[in-house]
Parts: structure tokens; sequence; C-alpha cells
């Protein structure tokens, strides 16, 4: 069977054409390594949090926030092109990213309080959920449920990509920034997908285990996760937004 997920650093061949060794990667294995990863984002988000709440400058922690974004899109290239790097490059990955949502989180906070805490507990409660609904078989990953999920992905950063080349020149896509039913609607769309491919990472991890993939691959997926887990999150985070607009 063919495997393919929305995700972009779980891509379909991913995990396809690595040797088999002694010690393979286990699905067990690669929740451990999430739950790493987890600790060291909120290690990198509390910092980036608690520097700003100290000084309540938003100048203070752009450094460490644009540092965060910039350096873990660096970290994220590495780990998708040398996967076997994962054990080092996956947690500078998470401590770096930690310091972008622990810098984005506060910004939201300051304007919509108490928001931050729906929007955690709604990003565990959507894995939890989805997890439980695929290991009991409610939700079943086909070709067509993959074809459709990474389509729509495909879509959604295509606008993104075009509303951030307009932003450029002063333009934009007006719902994808702006509140109101349709703002509010495409965000709910883009938190359905981003959660939908949760399930395509829980697919492709359990393929990738059952086939031997090597150890280190462990990390990667754990890497993997951490990508749909943070992008579910800020996209929550934009549709709390703009419901209290």
């Amino acid at each position: 069977m063919e495997m393919k997920s929305g995700n972009p650093v779980l891509a379909r061949d991913a995990f396809q054409g690595l040797p088999r060794t002694a010690e393979p990667m286990t699905v067990g294995g690669t929740v451990n390594r999430t739950a790493m990863l987890l600790a060291l984002l909120l290690v990198g988000a509390g910092w980036t949090w608690g520097q700003f709440w100290t000084t309540h400058d938003p100048a203070v922690v752009a450094p460490y926030m644009w540092g965060g974004i910039l350096g873990g899109l660096v970290a994220a290239f590495v780990t998708v092109f040398k996967k076997n790097w994962a054990p080092v490059t996956a947690p500078i990955y998470a401590l770096l990213e930690g310091l972008a949502v622990g810098g984005i989180s506060a910004m939201f906070e300051l304007r919509y309080s108490g928001i931050v805490v729906q929007a955690v507990g709604l990003t565990f409660g959507t894995l939890a959920a989805l997890l439980l609904a695929y290991r009991s078989g409610i939700i079943r990953v086909t070709d067509k449920f993959r074809m459709g999920v990474v389509a729509a992905t495909g879509g959604i950063f295509l606008s993104y990509l075009i509303d951030m080349i307009l932003g450029m020149f002063g333009l934009g896509i007006p719902f994808i920034q702006e509140g109101g039913a349709l703002g509010i609607g495409f965000s709910v769309v883009v938190v359905i997908i981003a959660a939908l491919n949760l399930v395509l990472d829980f697919d492709l991890i359990a393929e990738s285990a059952r086939a031997g993939a090597p150890k280190y691959m462990e990390w990667y997926g754990a890497f993997a996760l951490m990508v749909t887990l943070v992008w579910l999150y800020l996209e929550i985070l934009r549709l709390l937004a703009k419901s209290r607009r």
C-alpha cells in the first residue's frame, strides 16, 4: 500500500527506501520521542512567555520569536533532508519552535485574555480524540481519505502563499486575516484539515514501524507530529481570536 501524508515532512517517500536495522523504530518509541520534543517546546515557549509578561514589551521578545521562527525553519529543512540527523536536529527544532510559539501566544493572550489556555486545551483534546478514533477504527485511512486531505492541505498552503505575496503589495485575501462569518468559516475548515493531518501522521508512523524503519526514524516521526501539532495549535488560536472580534 502506498503511504502518503498531508504533512510536508511526512511525504510519501519519507520512510521508503530506508535500510532495515537490527533495532527498528516502534510506535511506542515514537510516542516517547514526541513527549520529549513537546517538553523541549514548552521550555522554549516558557522562556519567551516569561520574558514578555515580565517586561510587557513586544520589542524584548521579538528577537527570540523571530529567531525561533527562522531557526526552526532551518532546523526543519535540515531534518527533512538529513533524516538520520533527526536525533539532534529534532530537539533543536522543538526548542526554537517553542521560542516562536511562546512569543506568538503571549501576543494573543495580551489582546484576548484566556485564549491560550483554550487553544492548548482544544489542541490536546483534538489530538487525544483523533488518536482514540484512529486506534478504535472509527476513522479509517483509505486512499480517498488520503487524497482528499493532501489536496485540501495543498490548497490551504497555496492560499497562505498567495496572501503572503499580496501582503507585500499592501493587499491580501480578506477572509484569511479578518473575522466575520466567512473568516471564521475558513479558519474552521483549516483547523479540521490540520486535525485530519494528525490521522495521516498516525497511520504513516504505524505503517513505517511495521515495515521496520531504522530506529532514528522515531525522532523523525516525532518531529513530523510536532510540525502538525504546532500548525493545529496556531490555527486554533487564530480561530478563537476571530470568534472574539
